[in-house]
């Protein structure tokens, strides 16, 4: 059995949890989110806590038990707070500008690159070097950061790119000149 599936959930006032057919359904004051489940796994509710149940106890969703409590507390947390990534642009010219929903990127390359929002999902910049995605969905806006990361990921001499918001990049030396 998971320690982490063993955790008591705490939800907030605001917060409807249950499992039908086979579904976690989290509705809340940001929105609602849907995950399947294996049908073993049972909800249990007391006040304002839940717990997940491994009710066959097969090895198989033993391994499954904690990964389904941990989405469950994402899920209750996207719905009553929501989730953010902060992104950086560094390097001389890079840019980023909001065009309605729009993200387009002055990156260095001969065009400039747009990104546009999957639905649930949406930007903010700040100056033009810093934007944020937020969302109600972890798992969508860390995958919507990294694919923004990816149109120019630090490099490793002069440590431009896209970064995340704190994030260390550690500079190679260059080549020394031999005498």
């Amino acid at each position: 059995m998971s320690r982490i599936g063993k955790k008591i959930l705490e939800v907030p006032n605001g917060v409807e949890v249950s499992l039908e057919s086979g579904q976690f359904v989290v509705s809340g004051p940001k929105g609602k989110l849907l995950f399947s489940v294996d049908s073993g796994i049972e909800l249990k509710r007391d006040a304002n806590t839940l717990s997940l149940i491994n009710a066959e106890g097969s090895t198989d969703l033993n391994a499954k038990h904690g990964m389904y409590r941990a989405i469950l507390a994402n899920m209750v947390k996207g719905v009553s707070v929501g989730f953010e990534r902060e992104l950086e642009l560094v390097g001389v010219g890079y840019r980023v500008q909001l065009r309605d929903k729009d993200l387009v990127f002055s990156l260095g390359f001969s065009h400039p690159v747009e990104v546009s929002p999957p639905e649930g999902i949406s930007f903010s910049v700040e100056g033009q070097n810093k934007l944020k995605v937020t969302g109600i969905d972890c798992q969508l806006v860390g995958q919507v950061a990294a694919n923004i990361r990816e149109l120019r990921p630090p490099e490793a001499y002069k440590a431009k790119g896209i970064r995340y918001a704190g994030e260390v990049v550690k500079k190679k030396p260059g080549k020394s000149v031999k005498k």
